[in-house]
Parts: structure tokens; sequence; C-alpha cells
């Protein structure tokens, strides 16, 4: 009896180990950019150097805009290789997949559908990733967070940019509190999004990464020859600067001393974090963060259009109905 005993427990424990070990069922939303390929291979190829194990991508809706070229010229390439090379099932509506995978990675190029994408989703009750930017405008941003909060769906967005190696030490404390910061990335424009929302977000990502939230007010500038050029100002003094530039780079000015940041270091460091936050639920970037970064993006379009003259982010959240959480 006490061999029939042991002979059970181990059976339990082989059980709840295989349980515990069991990956995450994901589903993908928007195969229209080379992210779900590129994230698809890392969560499934073993023998990859950037291998995360934890999560599998077992099904995903295609969508694509149609008035974005680099979208729907794309989307049943990248199709057609999820389902050949991963065994993806394609599914015909957000509704459908969800009722058959444990949470959602939301990859569609265009930030303007996903609004209505993340509804369906929170509505469905599955923790979200969404890639960035986290909407196309602050507005739609700010409904995104109100309706996980009402349901109670864990959620997080993020640039790539974010977890860098270098970027990351800096936010830690390498160089002390951050006084200034200027980074650079590539700035391109899409007509159908606000400038900075299609890809200044990842240098602005960064920017956020080591300064941290309080930013108060945002100037337009560009530069001589003809770049995209932000100054924000933080609530305590400190400055942060954006630049348009065809790398990625920055530096980082602090209490003891300066720094390298804004390096690209692949995907693979936020398919971590992914992973992480669907096995916590906790997300790994402050929500204040998040908001106040697209409030940076939409203070620079308006400071643009009124010639440079500086932006209060007081009034662009005040404009997207923001209503701070009551303490």
């Amino acid at each position: 009896m006490i061999f029939s005993a042991l002979r059970c427990l181990l059976v339990s424990l082989m059980l709840v180990g295989a349980a515990w070990a069991a990956d995450i069922r994901l589903g993908m939303i928007g195969l229209d950019t080379s992210h779900a390929v590129a994230f698809t291979k890392i969560l499934h190829d073993s023998a990859a150097k950037d291998f995360i194990p934890g999560a599998k991508v077992v099904g995903a809706f295609k969508a694509a805009s149609r008035d974005i070229e680099s979208s729907w010229s794309k989307a049943d390439g990248y199709t057609d290789k999820l389902r050949t090379d991963y065994g993806v099932t394609i599914y015909d509506s957000i509704e459908e997949l969800a009722k058959n995978v444990d949470a959602v990675l939301i990859e569609s190029v265009d930030g303007r559908p996903h609004l209505a994408q993340a509804r369906a989703v929170i509505l469905a009750g599955k923790p979200l990733f969404v890639d960035k930017p986290l909407a196309a405008s602050l507005k739609d941003a700010l409904e995104i967070l109100a309706l996980a909060h009402k349901h109670a769906v864990p959620i997080f967005s993020a640039s790539s940019l974010r977890f860098a190696r270098e970027t990351l030490v800096v936010r830690e404390g390498s160089v002390g509190r951050v006084l200034h910061a200027e980074t650079s990335s590539p700035a391109h424009l899409e007509p159908t999004h606000t400038d900075l929302f299609w890809y200044g977000i990842h240098g602005v990502e960064s920017l956020f990464t080591v300064m941290g939230p309080g930013i108060e007010s945002v100037t337009r500038r560009n530069s001589a020859a003809g770049a995209i050029e932000v100054e924000g100002r933080w609530s305590d003094g400190r400055t942060g600067v954006f630049r348009e530039s065809k790398t990625y780079g920055g530096k980082a000015t602090g209490e003891k001393g300066e720094a390298a940041i804004g390096k690209y270091d692949g995907y693979a460091p936020l398919v971590k974090e992914i992973v992480k936050f669907l096995q916590t639920k906790v997300s790994p970037v402050p929500e204040r963060e998040t908001i106040e970064i697209l409030a940076f993006m939409e203070a620079d379009a308006l400071s643009k259009a009124r010639g440079g003259a500086p932006v209060k982010i007081s009034e662009v959240l005040a404009a997207a109905g923001y209503k701070p959480a009551a303490r």
C-alpha cells in the first residue's frame, strides 16, 4: 500500500508539473508585419539562439489595412508562412480565435483598428499584448485601457526598444537619476497616422524608458536638414529630446555620469517580457508611462501645427478625456 500511495503521489506531481510547464496558447491578430513571423519563430524554434520558451502561437486572424500598401501587400505572404512553417490555424474572426487560445497578441501594423481588435479580445477575457503603438490616437489608447480595467483583463504595450540592455541598465540606475536624455530612431511617416505614431515611437519609447513619467510640455523643432526634433520638459525640470535619424541610439546624462542608450537589441528581449507578462499577469511597463508616450506624440503633432509653440501635456490629456484614477 505504501508503494501504491507513493506511485499515486508521483503521478500527481508529474501531472502538476506537466500542467505548470504547458505552453501558453497564443493567438495573433494582424499578420501584416514582419513581427508576426519573427515573434513566432522566437517562440517555436528551440534550436535558435534567441529561443524563448513558455508560449506557442497556435492561432491567428489575418487582418490587413487596404489603404496602407505595406500592410495589404504583405499580409497574405506572412499568413501563408505561419500556416505552412509553424502550423498556425487561421481563423475567420477574432471572436473565434479567442475561443481557442489563452492569450492574444495584437500585431496589426496599423494602429487605427487596435481599439476594435482590443475590445473583442478584452470582452473575451483574454490577457493582451498590443504591439506599438497601443493605438493611433491617445483617445483610443485611453479607451482600450479603460476597457481592460473594467473587465479586469491584463494588458501591456511597448516597443522592442524599451528592453534593449543598455537602456535598461540606465533605467535601473547605472548613472543615477537621469537629468537629460537624447534618443534617436528612424521616424518615417505614414499619411494615415499622426507623425510619430507610425515609427518614431521607437525612439520616444527609449526616451521614456530612462526618463520615466512626469512629462509636462512638448515642443516640436526641426533640424537644419528638416529632420524631426522634439524636446520634452518634465515637471521636475529635467529634459529629454527625440531626434529623427537613420539609426537607433542616444545618450543619458545622470547624476553619476553618462551612458549610451537607445540601441536596438532585436525582438527576443520583448518576446521574453511578453511571455513573463502572460505568466504573471503583471505588466512590465507602468501604465502612466504608456499614456505619457502617446500624449508626448500627440502633443508633438499639436506643437507642429502651432508652428513650434510648446504644448502642455495636460492639454492633450484633457482633450482625449483622460481622468486620473481616484486615490
